[in-house]
C-alpha cells in the first residue's frame, strides 16, 4: 500500500485537532489550574503531531491520544480518575453526549453507557462528585 501524501496527513491532523481539542481542553481545565491545563493540552498535541504517522496507524487514534492525555493530566494533578469517574465528569460536568465521549476517548458508545451507569452507582469520591 502506498503511503498517504503529506497534505492528506496534515489535513487529517488538523481535522483530529479541531474535533478533539475542545473536549481535551475542557477535561484538563476541570482537573487542573488554567495554566496547567493549557500546557497539558499543548504538550499532548505536540506529541500527537510529532508522532502523527504512527498515531494514524493505531486501531483508534482517539484512544491513543486520550490515554496519553489522561495520563498527563493525572500526573500534573496528582490524582488518577477511574474510567467511570472520567466518564461521569465528561457527561455530567462537561455536558458531553455519550456519542461525543465515545468519539473523544476512542471508546464504544455502549462501553461509555456502561461506565456512566457504574459511576452513578458508586458514592462520590469527592464533594463535587469527581
Amino acid at each position: 500500500m502506498k503511503p498517504a501524501p503529506p497534505i492528506v496527513l496534515i489535513n487529517a491532523f488538523y481535522a483530529f485537532y479541531d474535533l478533539h481539542r475542545p473536549a481535551y481542553r475542557a477535561y484538563a481545565a476541570a482537573c487542573l489550574a488554567p495554566e496547567e491545563a493549557q500546557i497539558a493540552v499543548s504538550h499532548l498535541f505536540d506529541l500527537v503531531a510529532s508522532n502523527w504517522t504512527t498515531v494514524v496507524c493505531e486501531p483508534d487514534p482517539a484512544a491513543w491520544a486520550w490515554q496519553r492525555h489522561t495520563r498527563s493530566v493525572a500526573h500534573r494533578s496528582g490524582r488518577t480518575l477511574t474510567a467511570p469517574e472520567e466518564t461521569l465528569l465528561l457527561h455530567e460536568k462537561l455536558r458531553l453526549s455519550i456519542d461525543k465521549i465515545a468519539t473523544v476517548t476512542g471508546t464504544e458508545p455502549a462501553a461509555v453507557s456502561t461506565l456512566l451507569a457504574a459511576a452513578r452507582r458508586r458514592p462520590p469520591a469527592t464533594p463535587d462528585g469527581f
